[in-house]
């Protein structure tokens, strides 16, 4: 089976699958690193939303071998890691305040989703106000999108 190599929360990582096998299964199977989701494997429901070099993607819908050895991938495990200053992202810290969760099955995605959104809002410029927030289609079965609103705007105040 072929080598694939690339780094993931920080740590460098080889593993011995074919290169179409999807990410997501390496990352939850393979390495067992269980906080991307599945759900439905088809890059709808953004159950599984990471960092690929800091910008958001779905590993369910990225066959392992089109990673390459450079890319950084940050699951929800190693998201507080990017960040100086304590031991949750700030994002993290704001779904608790804001006691979003219920079930928390779309909760890694929705928060890795969040951060990401907040950076692109940096970047350009923007504010992170309720049209940016739209932008995200992280799908909860639960419904808390107040919640989930509330806790984006207060992390990305502190971020």
């Amino acid at each position: 089976m072929p080598e694939q190599k690339f780094t993931i929360n920080g740590e460098s990582v080889t593993v011995d699958v074919e290169s179409d096998v999807r990410l997501l299964w390496v990352i939850r199977d393979l390495l067992g690193i269980t906080g991307p989701k599945y759900g439905c494997g088809i890059n709808v429901c953004k159950a599984c939303t990471s960092h690929i070099n800091g910008k958001a993607f779905n590993p369910c819908s990225v066959k392992v071998g089109a990673i390459s050895e450079s890319d950084e991938i940050t699951t929800i495990e190693g998201l507080a890691d990017t960040w100086d200053g304590g031991d949750l992202h700030p994002m993290q810290q704001a779904w608790i305040d804001k006691d979003v969760s219920q079930c928390g099955f779309c909760q890694p995605g929705q928060i890795m989703a969040a951060v990401a959104k907040v950076r692109e809002c940096q970047r350009e410029g923007r504010d992170i106000d309720d049209d940016a927030i739209e932008e995200l289609r992280n799908i909860c079965r639960c419904g808390t999108y107040n919640r989930i609103r509330e806790a984006i705007k207060a992390g990305a105040e502190e971020m």
